[in-house]
């Protein structure tokens, strides 16, 4: 298998993955969080290099360090979610700008943790993509229902005997593991785009938290796969070109989720799945 199928592999296992996860960045409306987290990866790839380890280790470790730090601002008072996401993105990416002046002559471009190479990604990256991913799917279809009870009904979910932060931190594992793994491909800048827009984008045609989830892994491998060929066929960065089909896709279907809506006269609100319905009755 070549690099351009390789890259073509790891376009659909990213872009399934991205849409997976990011159905609960979505609708938990932790996207400033993710820009954050994305953000935060990029000085732990640099020390990765310099040590000469493996780039997603280093991210891994220091995205559960920002997470950690994250949490702990969150809970100084008068301050929130916000601030700390705020706080810590800024840190991450001034450190990694450190960092990189600091070591300029580092093995590897620096350039690839910000905006990815999704063509040069070998066979140890395609395995930890689809590694998370399948780790994703297991967690949604065993305890996707409390993830969606959580996240349309919190209150409802605490009332009925249950702990919301065991959801949030699944969700925030789900998260970090995601952006971890797609950063070699997508960069630590341009996750975010594959990480929301499919969620933002399948929202807009279906109501049923479900219907989502089905529909926005798909759409992430679609425009994965297509900014891949354009690509190729235009001689333009793969990250960017992943981007820009994202952002084209989402305004699409922000137009034919409008047309659909003013056709029915209404606009439909999200419903949460059957299963997490099941939940409040038992």
């Amino acid at each position: 298998m070549g690099f351009f199928e390789r890259a073509l592999l790891e376009a659909v296992l990213a872009g399934g993955v991205a849409g997976l996860v990011g159905t609960f960045v979505v609708l938990r409306r932790r996207a400033f969080f993710t820009t954050a987290l994305t953000h935060a990866t990029f000085p732990g790839a640099v020390v990765a290099a310099v040590l000469g380890v493996s780039v997603v280790l280093g991210a891994a470790v220091f995205s559960v360090l920002l997470v950690a730090l994250m949490t702990l601002i969150s809970r100084v008072r008068d301050q929130g979610a916000q601030v700390a996401a705020g706080v810590v993105l800024t840190f991450g990416f001034a450190l990694g700008a450190l960092l990189q002046s600091a070591n300029p002559s580092l093995p590897i471009s620096v350039e690839s943790f910000l905006v990815g190479s999704i063509l040069t990604v070998g066979w140890g990256d395609i395995t930890l993509t689809a590694i998370m991913f399948a780790i994703a799917a297991v967690v949604i279809l065993l305890r996707g229902r409390h993830l969606v009870f959580s996240t349309v009904d919190e209150l409802g979910y605490r009332a009925a005997g249950y702990r919301p932060w065991v959801a949030e931190a699944i969700i925030v594992a789900l998260i970090a593991g995601t952006v971890v793994v797609i950063m070699p491909a997508i960069g630590a800048i341009l996750a975010i785009a594959l990480i929301v827009g499919p969620a933002v984008a399948a929202r807009q045609l279906v109501s049923s938290t479900n219907a989502v989830l089905v529909l926005a892994p798909m759409i992430g491998a679609a425009s994965a796969v297509a900014g891949v060929f354009l690509s190729r066929a235009f001689s333009i960065a793969a990250g960017g070109a992943i981007t820009v089909v994202i952002a084209l896709v989402v305004g699409a279907c922000v137009l034919v989720g409008r047309m659909l809506r003013t056709g029915s006269g209404r606009r439909p609100a999200l419903q949460p799945s059957r299963t997490s319905r099941t939940l409040v009755g038992s």
